[in-house]
């Protein structure tokens, strides 16, 4: 095996190392809700979730791994060297956001990585101003429209049920809390599965395996497997954190907030933007605890969560930088 093919095989398998630990990590988004609710045990949870992220590659394009691959960062300054410090500097905050059970977004520290290494090898230049601001913005209107469609259905349900019993309210939800814990699952592989791809395929791009950028069948496959196979390992933390510090759910709230999640997906990846699903599904939780009172959430543990997503893509940017700066110096050019 040639040392070019040996340093893509090498990226690839740290690609879907990415994406299995973004699945560990972002478990809790697919299934903190459907947990809490006690509507599934943990680890029939994290069953479903992990088969709709696998079955999210027959249902998507592939508009996000374009705009992650070739639509942030000049496809021209890439090198394997570039790539392999982006996903470094995603996996190390990744880890370290775990450990503290925090619910950061993995995609914002993976295009956060990508672009500090990117930088670092080549200055402002190699950013493409166009594909960071839609990602930008969306930074901001993912929970804002996560938070404002939970608090809508919330109140739409309490409304077309008002004269229903609790206890029929709590056994139709419990039901239809399966379909929508298995689309937001749907939404979350679509959305985030795709990220990976377009890292992969600018690794087969800058080794020459590949003339022009295109996701090929192998990649979306490979792609959608790895974060699925993290989903079945749980991020166990996070979990607890999403599903019971941020607000006390009942399963009538987790089927709003999962809805809610999953529209804001579908509508962002379909428009081509990697948003951040963990930033999607805590916006929601909060629209839907806030029904009842303000008080109903713990606004301390959200003001801990919303300084960790400020953090990500300057973290992992730096942390990716640093580890450019080394690689390239003392490794490879």
């Amino acid at each position: 095996m040639d040392a070019n093919l040996l340093a893509v095989v090498a990226l690839i398998f740290v690609a879907l190392a990415f994406d299995f630990i973004n699945g560990f990590h972002d478990a809790a988004n697919s299934i903190a809700t459907v947990v809490s609710t006690r509507v599934l045990s943990p680890g029939k949870a994290v069953i479903w979730a992990a088969v709709f992220n696998f079955v999210a590659a027959f249902t998507f394009g592939t508009a996000v791994a374009k705009t992650v691959g070739s639509g942030l960062v000049d496809i021209k300054v890439v090198t394997f060297a570039v790539i392999f410090a982006g996903l470094m500097g995603a996996i190390i905050w990744d880890l370290i956001t775990w450990y503290y059970g925090l619910p950061t977004s993995s995609s914002h520290a993976l295009i956060g990585g990508y672009a500090g290494a990117a930088v670092t090898k080549a200055g402002l230049a190699a950013i493409i101003l166009a594909g960071w601001t839609k990602t930008l913005i969306f930074i901001v209107l993912a929970p804002l429209i996560g938070m404002s469609l939970g608090f809508l259905l919330m109140v739409l349900i309490l409304w077309v049920f008002q004269h229903f019993s609790p206890s029929r309210v709590d056994h139709w939800f419990r039901r239809l809390q399966l379909l929508s814990a298995a689309a937001y699952s749907l939404g979350h592989g679509g959305n985030d599965a795709q990220k990976t791809m377009g890292i992969i395929a600018g690794v087969l791009f800058a080794g020459g395996y590949i003339s022009t950028f295109r996701i090929d069948l192998w990649v979306i496959l490979a792609a959608h497997a790895a974060i699925a196979l993290g989903t079945l390992s749980g991020g166990w933390r996070i979990i607890h954190t999403m599903g019971s510090k941020i607000t006390k759910l009942q399963p009538v709230g987790g089927f709003a907030a999962e809805t809610a999640g999953a529209i804001s997906l579908f509508t962002a990846t379909h428009l081509g933007v990697p948003v951040s699903t963990t930033h999607t599904i805590t916006g929601a939780i909060i629209g839907v605890g806030s029904i009842r009172r303000l008080s109903a959430v713990r606004w301390g543990v959200a003001g801990r969560i919303v300084w960790a997503w400020l953090l990500t893509i300057p973290a992992s940017a730096f942390i990716s930088s640093v580890i450019y700066y080394i690689v390239a110096h003392t490794i490879a050019p």
